[in-house]
């Protein structure tokens, strides 16, 4: 016996109004057109096919989107602006039966009120997600369904005041003020939800983070220490831990990059090239739009102290409002400038003379346990001023 493998029951994101007979056409290898038919045909009968409708809609799940693709629902169908039709013509026929037919005019107002509640719940449930539709569009419909409720309300209330016209007409106006203040009402719930949705989330990042730093971070800082910083399994679980960190803390990151920022990046990148720990760590004010000089010749002294010094390299930076401080300094055998060949350029120009076009200075001298600092200053009125 063979077995017929069908696709999975599911609704595409492309679609009329559901998409409830094209996912079921494509289920059960019928024609698109066959499925509708069948289902207008079972909503005629008693309404059943309506039902179903609605049952499929709820449980059938969408199609994942596709890859680059926004995930809403497309709907070629205007349904809100379908409903707001209806409720004119409802409208209408309120104003045509308002003073000779008591039963015609409460059905009418039934209709209107129904209309507009389904175009106001559609325009802010379906069409505030579906690229089709623009703010203004939903401004429009919701604006129409006011005035739509605000005048059969009046006519409910003034052409024939029977006790149930009243109650409707009373109703309506009163639906009418709702729908004024139900888009600030969805917004505020939706924000609501948002703020919730991030505060659960923000307390399991925090005790992710908390657990992590008890076991995997201090185990990295371990081998880090044990292993020593010039060596090869020192150098990888420093990687590790930075990647972990800028993980776990991502929320915490700048969304501007500032010198501080950048001065962390360059020692990131160096430390996967050479066997060097670079530990950076500021002081004073923030810096953003760094300036590109400073960053540059930061980078080549820490070029310079990973490729001959390695081991354990610090920077400092100390920033306020009149200047820019940046140390970085090594523990190696120590440089001599005025020993150095004439060709050696690295730190004559790369260093020294980038600062000195950019309006700042560089000095080199010997640490104090050892090895070499070099110092490039800048002041903040020729950082402002541009960059060499």
């Amino acid at each position: 016996m063979t077995t017929i493998e069908r696709p999975a029951l599911t609704r595409p994101r492309d679609v009329y109004l559901g998409g409830v007979c094209l996912g079921v056409a494509a289920h059960l290898g019928w024609s698109v057109r066959r499925t509708r038919m069948l289902a207008l045909a079972l909503a005629v009968a008693g309404g059943s096919g309506i039902l179903l409708y609605l049952w499929l809609w709820a449980f059938v799940p969408l199609d994942p989107p596709e890859p680059d693709a926004e995930p809403a629902v497309r709907r070629r169908v205007p349904a809100a602006a379908v409903a707001i039709g209806i409720a004119t013509v409802a409208l209408a026929v309120v104003l045509s039966v308002a003073w000779s037919n008591d039963g015609a005019l409460t059905a009418a107002l039934l209709a209107t009120t129904f209309a507009t509640g389904v175009a106001v719940a559609w325009s802010l449930g379906f069409d505030r997600h579906d690229p089709r539709r623009s703010a203004r569009y939903g401004l429009w419909v919701r604006g129409l369904a006011v005035g739509i409720l605000a005048v059969a309300g009046i006519i409910a209330l003034l052409a024939r005041p029977t006790a149930i016209n009243a109650v409707i007409g009373v109703g309506m106006v009163v639906l009418a003020v709702g729908v004024i203040v139900a888009p600030r009402v969805v917004a505020l719930s939706s924000d609501l939800q948002d703020a919730r949705t991030a505060r659960v989330r923000e307390e399991q990042r925090a005790e992710i983070a908390a657990h992590l730093h008890d076991s995997v971070l201090q185990t990295l800082a371990l081998i880090q220490n044990r292993a020593g910083a010039s060596s090869e399994v020192a150098r990888i679980a420093r990687a590790q831990e930075r990647e972990l960190r800028d993980w776990l803390f991502v929320g915490d990151t700048p969304t501007v990059a500032d010198l501080a920022t950048e001065l962390r990046s360059v020692a990131a990148a160096i430390e996967l090239d050479y066997p060097v720990r670079i530990d950076v760590v500021t002081a004073g004010e923030s810096v953003e739009n760094s300036s590109a000089a400073l960053v540059s010749a930061s980078r080549e002294a820490m070029l310079n102290a990973a490729r001959h010094a390695g081991g354990e390299v610090s920077v400092y930076l100390e920033a306020s409002s009149a200047e820019i401080d940046v140390f970085i300094r090594d523990r190696g055998p120590g440089v001599d400038l005025d020993a150095l060949p004439g060709d050696r350029l690295g730190i004559r120009e790369s260093i020294i003379g980038r600062m000195s076009r950019a309006g700042g200075t560089a000095t080199l001298r010997p640490g104090a346990g050892g090895g070499t600092e070099v110092h490039l200053h800048l002041d903040t009125a020729a950082h402002q001023g541009g960059d060499t």
